[in-house]
């Protein structure tokens, strides 16, 4: 929860307004964002990529082979290890993980809410699946 909230969760008197932009800045100033070969190396070395680009895009642009493709709204329900819908890969907090959205932005704040459930070293992806994509890594048909 920011700092910005009470422990309702609503803006506290006086205080503004955090807009977008900020919020994106101060959520990436506390990930180790990654490009996309260093992100295709925590893939090889085991590391978990998840896709939360929603079906329209895997259709249209394709898929990395190997991803694990997670709805955003369900992400962080299949990625907590100790939670009773998560997902078999989930295995433990220190599991490295690279969250993917199309372009880079909706994946910081995924990656920053997995942090807040101890995932340590979830990160995501400077520039998403299309700098994925036009780095010449694997992509395959929806």
């Amino acid at each position: 929860m920011s700092a910005e909230r009470g422990a309702s969760g609503h803006q506290a008197e006086g205080e503004r307004p955090v807009g977008i932009d900020e919020l994106l800045e101060r959520v990436r100033s506390g990930l180790d964002r990654i490009g996309p070969q260093e992100a295709y190396g925590v893939f090889r070395d085991g590391g978990l990529l998840v896709d939360i680009r929603y079906a329209a895009l895997r259709e249209r642009d394709g898929l990395i082979p190997g991803a694990l493709v997670v709805e955003r709204n369900e992400l962080e329900w299949r990625l907590d290890p100790q939670g009773s819908h998560r997902a078999s890969e989930a295995v433990s907090h220190d599991l490295r993980i690279v969250v993917i959205c199309n372009e880079g932005y909706a994946s910081s704040l995924a990656a920053a809410s997995l942090r807040q459930l101890g995932l340590r070293h979830a990160t995501d992806l400077v520039g998403g699946f299309q700098a994925w994509k036009a780095a010449g890594l694997p992509v395959q048909a929806a």
